[in-house]
């Protein structure tokens, strides 16, 4: 059965609260989805009409500076705390434990055959030189979009790696 082209007012607010936060779990939450919001996040940001949505509202420009500086200042700032439990937990979190943890520091999660977990962290430096120029009204400010792009790509990646 081919699914509608018209989102209902649900999936929109979806849209627009993860073009906001580049959160899907958090969006799904603040659109109203039930008590599984990583369940219910998984399944609209794997939607080819949800991600098409997405796109038309980036393009449109819902995605703005302050939120630019908003992320960038979390990579900057942000507590590693989750995903140092995740680093010493002794058993497997289980969905739910997962869906807790805020790993938005997080770039790469690897499990190596040998066993033990390696995280490797966004370089907060980097997120710091964009953060000052962004403050200084630098002409090149620009450029950190595409970075802060990336980052929200590999974010999503490790995400459903982790899945």
């Amino acid at each position: 059965m081919a699914r509608k082209t018209e989102l209902k007012d649900k999936e929109k607010l979806f849209c627009e609260y993860f073009c906001e936060t580049r959160n899907a779990r958090l969006a799904a939450a603040k659109a109203g989805y039930g008590i599984m919001t990583g369940r219910s996040a998984v399944r609209l940001i794997n939607r080819k009409d949800i991600k098409s949505e997405i796109e038309r509202l980036d393009k449109s420009g819902l995605v703005n500076t302050q939120e630019i500086i908003a992320g960038y200042r979390q990579l900057a700032f942000g507590s590693v705390a989750d995903a140092l439990k995740l680093l010493y937990c002794d058993e497997n979190p289980t969905d739910l434990e997962k869906e807790k943890l805020e790993l938005f520091n997080v770039s790469e999660i690897k499990r190596p055959k040998g066993g033990g977990i390696e995280i490797k962290f966004f370089d907060r430096m980097k997120a710091l030189e964009h953060l000052e120029a962004m403050s200084k009204g630098d002409e090149n400010f620009e450029k950190a979009l595409p970075f802060y792009r990336a980052l929200e790509k590999s974010a999503e990646a490790v995400k459903a790696d982790d899945e």
